[in-house]
């Protein structure tokens, strides 16, 4: 399964698309305090549409909670300090649980905590001049490489909702 780990993040519309993510990938969701909002905050519950009640949503206290609570996670950082792309490394066993955590908006995770884990930074790759990308655009970036890596396991690769030969059937009836 697909973890996504918000350290301390700030911006309440950001963990609102984030929470959209987690929901469209069956993944969860661990938030790291302190939040820069309350979760129930209009822009989070906007952002979020209706898919909040639908996402397994864990906050911890601090990041000692959450290593506490996650004693064998497999955890990749997510950081402009790494050297090494998010996609050289391994998701692909749709069985195991892979976390990814991911930094607050104005100074990422903190270096302590990226200390020590070397083997499992991991980064976006952008033009030289570029510090960041959004927080929720470089969720869904990361994630979705795992999902993909699993051959989208457990996800829906056709339209479900409206079925899957609805563009076809519009065609038809004109």
């Amino acid at each position: 399964m697909i973890n996504i780990v918000l350290y301390q993040p700030e911006i309440p519309q950001n963990t609102g698309n984030i929470i959209r993510t987690t929901m469209a990938l069956g993944g969860r969701l661990h938030l790291i305090k302190p939040l820069g909002f309350d979760i129930e905050d209009k822009s989070v519950l906007r952002a979020s549409m209706d898919y909040i009640d639908d996402v397994d949503i864990t906050v911890y206290e601090n990041v000692e909670e959450f290593y506490e609570k996650n004693k064998d996670a497999e955890i990749f950082y997510i950081t402009r300090y790494a050297t090494t792309p998010y996609t050289a490394y391994d998701y692909s066993n749709p069985s195991k649980d892979y976390y990814f955590m991911f930094g607050r908006e104005s100074t990422g995770i903190d270096h302590d905590i990226l200390r020590g884990h070397e083997d499992h930074l991991a980064r976006i790759p952008m033009v030289i001049n570029a510090r960041s990308l959004n927080l929720s655009n470089s969720v869904a970036i990361v994630t979705y490489e795992a999902a993909r890596q699993q051959d989208f396991y457990r996800l829906a690769t056709f339209e479900t909702i409206k079925g899957e030969n609805f563009l076809n059937e519009e065609v038809n009836k004109k």
